[in-house]
């Protein structure tokens, strides 16, 4: 007898059906990987070596566990850079800082994610509409940094695009940067973006945040 084939079998039959958060993880890794297509129930349960049954205790449909893919980029992608916009900063270029380092912690904000979501969005255009909402709170959301350091409305609308198409250009272009190139760049990028150059201890103290310590 298979071992390996009675105990797959055993364990499809005996009522363990995974949790939401296997299926989300496993749709969400089939997503970065090949795309919104092959999110699939048949695949995923094969994959997972449960039952296709097992997947509708969790999700009604294949609809249900797509607007749950959607739901956690916007929690984790969208959030993240509205928490780091919120963040304490004694000035403009350490709020500058503070943005720019959500695009460096795959904790608070996943570029491949966001790649991936783009590129469902040219198949839909209901999820164009909440990529294009997504992107307005987020700028808005740097745009609030700009007002609260007293920068003029105009200004502070085109400065928070200057950062964030920035950003998403990195993240479009699939540009490959090495860490210590890109906190070598980061002073000038803060200075073009708010017009002050980060000091000698902010600088200190994002390298430290990121774990890099300068050569």
């Amino acid at each position: 007898m298979d071992t390996e084939t009675s105990a797959d079998n055993e364990r499809k039959t005996s009522g363990w059906r995974g949790s939401r958060e296997i299926w989300l993880d496993a749709a969400k890794a089939a997503f970065l990987e090949n795309g919104i297509d092959a999110v699939k129930i048949q695949p995923l349960a094969t994959q997972l070596n449960l039952s296709r049954t097992s997947f509708y205790w969790f999700f009604k449909d294949r609809a249900a566990i797509l607007a749950a893919l959607l739901e956690q980029w916007e929690e984790k992608n969208t959030g993240g850079i509205v928490s780091s916009c919120n963040a304490y900063a004694g000035t403009v270029a350490e709020a500058m800082l503070n943005v720019t380092g959500v695009f460096l912690d795959d904790d608070q904000f996943e570029p491949r994610f966001d790649f991936a979501i783009r590129g469902w969005a040219h198949q839909s255009s209901a999820i164009m509409a909440r990529v294009a909402a997504a992107d307005e709170i987020r700028l808005a959301a740097i745009r609030s940094i700009f007002e609260r350091f007293a920068f003029d409305p105009g200004e502070a609308d085109v400065r928070a695009r200057t950062i964030y198409l920035v950003q998403i250009g990195y993240i479009s272009m699939q540009v490959e940067e090495a860490l210590a190139l890109r906190m070598e760049r980061i002073p000038a990028y803060v200075k073009t973006f708010c017009g002050h150059a980060p000091t000698q201890g902010e600088m200190a103290r994002f390298q430290a945040r990121h774990g890099f310590t300068p050569a």
